[in-house]
């Protein structure tokens, strides 16, 4: 016994008769898809359901399963307190699993439950499911800002919990897809909307769930979709084994993405090891770019692999460009990991006496000293894609038509406050985004007046 099946659902309140008031009318393609699929899952009888929602308890860098033996909620915050609902937990799958995390040193488990109460993104399936089976217990999991891929991999010890505990387990990825679908709906519209849900409903459909981690973060985020992790850690559930895939609907009536498909396991198919696949997939795109680094990434690479593997400050290699010798200059070294930023530290004005020194301190930085991320682990130095920025000299500019997204950096200063963001950047298409998010950056609310604004260009090595 182990991972049976699989339904991806959406978790709109308006699809409920008590919240839509008639409004659930208009979409009663995606209410029969939603019985369908909640009949697929009584003909299943799992003994666990497993729901992965967006409105759970959510951390950057860490995966919450919500700890107990029970939990409650209602739909009160949608005007329709009189639907509520209790579940059983299945506290032995949560602590197994949480152990497994743990033994693979995997960021997951029960710490940090903020709210106890149930989530309309885990309320909204389990309303469709209860009508036609309730003999289950539940593990509910939020999402995380880690890449696809880690959701993935958490799929897949989710399967192996259940293989070990020989529990009959269903998982529902309950997630919206985009909310960019029409201009007058409530998100309004990009073009990123409409061509997301095309993507993901065919990917779906196929069940290629390789694929989905190669959805780009950029657009996913231009998109405004909303399950998209979740989704893929469905389908880490799933993985290696042979499917029944059914595509039931999809709608996009109030400008927000339904979609609805299900997936039955009918055996075992080592072919669909797909992780194990992308995996190959990415080492040989890794390895063909690392071939094309040129002295200045490799600086970057060697430091940061330097660094993580022993807290080591390299030698300067004596084969380097003559000016990375030679000349002063800020410099930015820029971490990536799965198409998400990793560590980004650098200096606008030259603190060193080189190029090659610069680099070298702020590869450092970069690892190990980011803020905004934990350091960089030795597991991680083979997925890592470095670029260096060398930066020209900044110069004083009287307003933001002297800039292009493309070709300047810009830094904003107000008295101390001083902010900068690097050109040529994925998701910033504009001038305003970027002023804005240098504006940020240097702790400057977007209506502040009297900040001052220089330009630079970079040579970008990669």
């Amino acid at each position: 016994m182990s991972v049976i099946g699989a339904i991806m659902v959406p978790h709109p309140p308006i699809i409920l008769p008590e919240v839509g008031r008639g409004e659930e009318k208009k979409i009663a393609a995606s209410d029969s898809a939603y019985r369908k699929a909640a009949e697929l899952v009584a003909e299943l009888k799992p003994d666990t359901v497993i729901v992965s929602s967006p409105h759970s308890v959510m951390y950057a860098d860490y995966f919450h399963i919500s700890p107990g033996r029970s939990a409650k909620g209602d739909m009160g915050q949608f005007r329709a307190p009189q639907l509520r609902f209790q579940v059983r937990y299945d506290d032995e799958f949560t602590k197994e699993l949480s152990k497994q995390a743990e033994r693979e040193s995997f960021p997951a488990g029960t710490l940090g439950e903020r709210k106890a109460e149930l989530d309309h993104g885990t309320m909204i399936p389990l309303y469709y499911i209860d009508k036609y089976y309730t003999d289950y217990k539940l593990v509910r999991i939020g999402l995380s800002g880690l890449p696809l891929a880690d959701h993935y991999r958490l799929g897949r010890m989710i399967q192996q919990t259940a293989d070990k505990l020989e529990r009959r387990v269903l998982f529902v990825g309950s997630g919206d897809l985009s909310h960019k679908l029409l201009a007058e709906g409530p998100y309004g519209f990009t073009p990123e909307g409409p061509a997301y849900d095309e993507r993901i409903m065919d990917v779906m459909g196929r069940a290629a769930f390789d694929e989905l981690l190669d959805f780009e973060e950029v657009f996913c985020e231009k998109a405004a979709e909303c399950g998209h992790r979740s989704f893929c850690m469905m389908a880490g559930t799933l993985d290696g084994k042979s499917l029944e895939t059914e595509r039931l609907s999809h709608e996009g009536t109030f400008g927000v993405g339904y979609g609805i498909c299900t997936y039955r396991v009918t055996g075992d198919d080592p072919e669909r090891k797909l992780l194990e696949k992308w995996e190959e997939r990415r080492r040989e795109r890794l390895d063909a770019q690392r071939s094309r680094e040129d002295p200045w990434v490799r600086l970057a690479r060697a430091e940061v692999e330097a660094w993580v593997s022993g807290r080591k400050r390299i030698e300067l290699p004596e084969d380097l460009p003559t000016e990375m010798l030679s000349e002063r200059a800020g410099v930015f070294v820029s971490l990536h990991k799965e198409g998400r930023l990793r560590g980004c530290i650098g200096t606008i004005e030259p603190a060193r006496h080189c190029i090659a020194e610069e680099i070298i301190e702020n590869a450092i930085s970069a690892s190990s000293r980011d803020p905004r991320f934990s350091p960089v682990r030795k597991d991680e130095l083979d997925a890592l894609e470095i670029s260096v920025d060398v930066l020209a000299a900044p110069e004083k500019i009287s307003s933001k038509e002297e800039l292009d997204v493309k070709r300047y950096g810009v830094i904003v200063t107000k008295g101390r406050n001083r902010g900068l963001l690097l050109p040529n950047l994925d998701g910033v298409d504009t001038v305003d985004e970027q002023v804005s998010i240098a504006m940020r950056k240097a702790g400057l609310s977007e209506r502040e007046k009297g900040y001052e604004l220089e330009r630079f260009e970079v040579v970008r090595h990669v």
